[in-house]
C-alpha cells in the first residue's frame, strides 16, 4: 500500500481554486475547498489536455465540484465522476492535511 506522500505546504495552496503538483509522474491537481484538500489527475479526459488545475471550483446542486477550463464539463471533487455524463471520470486521490502539510497517496 501507498503511503501519502507530502506535496506541498497547506499555505502554498489558492482558498477555492487549483494548483498543478508533479507526483511521481503524475501530475495531480489540488484544491483547497472549505478547509479540505482534494486531489485528483490533472488530465482533463474531453478537452485531452493537463489542464483540471486551472478549473473553476464551486458547488452544482450540493456537489463540490471544478468546471474543466476548456470545455467547461463540471466534475465532483470527492469521486471524479463528470456531472455531466456519468460515463466519464477522472481519477482522485486520497489527500488529507498533517500539520502544515498537504500530503496525498498516488497509486
Amino acid at each position: 500500500m501507498n503511503e501519502f506522500q507530502p506535496v506541498c505546504k497547506v499555505d502554498e495552496l489558492v482558498p477555492d481554486a487549483g494548483v498543478a503538483a508533479l507526483m511521481q509522474d503524475t501530475q495531480i491537481a489540488l484544491f483547497y475547498v472549505g478547509g479540505e484538500v482534494f486531489a485528483m489527475d490533472n488530465f482533463d479526459p474531453v478537452g485531452r489536455a493537463n489542464v483540471m488545475s486551472r478549473g473553476m471550483t464551486g458547488d452544482l446542486n450540493g456537489e463540490l465540484m471544478v468546471a474543466s477550463p476548456l470545455q467547461k464539463q463540471h466534475y465532483s471533487l470527492r469521486s471524479g465522476e463528470c456531472l455531466d455524463n456519468p460515463e466519464i471520470v477522472i481519477p482522485v486521490y486520497e489527500a488529507c492535511i498533517d500539520g502544515d502539510w498537504v500530503k496525498v497517496r498516488v497509486p
